[in-house]
């Protein structure tokens, strides 16, 4: 692992610490993602989803490209599995988080 910036990490715990951007993570973390999968999935209407979005592309967490008309988002933090298929551990390079 690489030596980490303390405010680099600060910042995306930040980012993390709400709940919807948490839950879209969650949900990348299962494989990208349209926007339209991640409106269904999260029950979050677009603009919502789409400001959270915007703040985890910041903190460079996710990363969007284009896929004909629609925009398909994901990870760019490492995933670490858990077992099987599942992927439990995201790693943000000065910590990991793991989900149960």
């Amino acid at each position: 692992m690489t030596k980490s910036n303390p405010e680099l990490c600060a910042a995306r715990l930040k980012t993390l610490s709400d709940e919807t951007r948490l839950a879209v993570v969650r949900a990348l973390m299962h494989g990208p993602r349209h926007v339209g999968e991640l409106m269904q999935a999260l029950d979050v209407e677009q603009s919502l989803l789409s400001h959270h979005l915007r703040v985890l592309r910041d903190a460079r967490i996710v990363a969007a490209e284009r896929d004909g008309k629609s925009v398909l988002y994901r990870l760019v933090s490492k995933t670490v599995s858990g077992g099987g298929d599942a992927r439990t551990v995201l790693d943000l390079d000065c910590c990991r988080i793991s989900f149960d």
